[in-house]
């Protein structure tokens, strides 16, 4: 690794990025997490309202001004090529703040947190190390209907969107399990930070 390594965390839904995320952030290191700034972009007045709004019309902006996510949802999962051209205007932009507040960063070393980032089509061009946090399929199901009171078939048209766990797997340097006991994370974490350390050089 050379200059500041970035660490990219992925993972399919439910499958405990951020608890990871929370977990490095407790060891002072800098995260930025793309999902955040994806929400930053579409609140009231964010810089992505005006293009979504040219894009998909008026209807997809609530009355604060913000994107009605769930008509969003309804449009994208519906329609291949709309949820293509909302990545063309947002992804751009999650890349430029994402890299803008990478490098303000005074960590050792920073974790990119990218949900979709096998699916970016190109993984490893903003990564020095890919940390993929991992559980069985069935987990991130009860998780997240668990979470977000959605029914078992709703999950599995969202994962159905989302690269394979094997697909995932196959990119990753570094694995971490959170497929059973939560008190696992913290060792799993504290290994991996000694490890990015001396990568790093610090």
């Amino acid at each position: 690794m050379s200059g500041k390594p970035t660490v990219c965390l992925t993972g399919g839904i439910g499958s405990g990025k951020s608890s990871v995320a929370r977990l490095f952030e407790a060891h002072g290191v800098a995260v930025v997490d793309a999902d955040a700034l994806a929400h930053e972009l579409t609140a009231p007045g964010g810089a992505a309202i005006p293009a979504i709004g040219a894009a998909f019309g008026p209807e997809v902006i609530d009355g604060r001004g913000a994107l009605d996510r769930e008509r969003m949802r309804e449009q994208v999962f519906r329609d291949p090529v709309a949820r293509k051209r909302l990545e063309a205007i947002l992804h751009p932009m999650i890349r430029d703040e994402s890299e803008r507040r990478r490098a303000a960063a005074t960590s050792a070393y920073v974790v990119l947190m990218i949900p979709l980032l096998v699916e970016s089509g190109d993984p490893r061009r903003r990564c020095d190390r890919v940390l993929v946090v991992d559980c069985p399929e069935a987990e991130q199901v009860r998780r997240v209907m668990l979470r977000s009171n959605l029914a078992r078939s709703e999950v599995e048209a969202i994962m159905a969107t989302q690269a394979s766990r094997e697909a995932r797997l196959a990119y990753a340097d570094d694995v971490i399990d959170n497929g059973g006991d939560p008190g696992r994370l913290g060792p799993q974490v504290e290994a991996l930070h000694a490890r990015y350390l001396s990568l790093a050089g610090a």
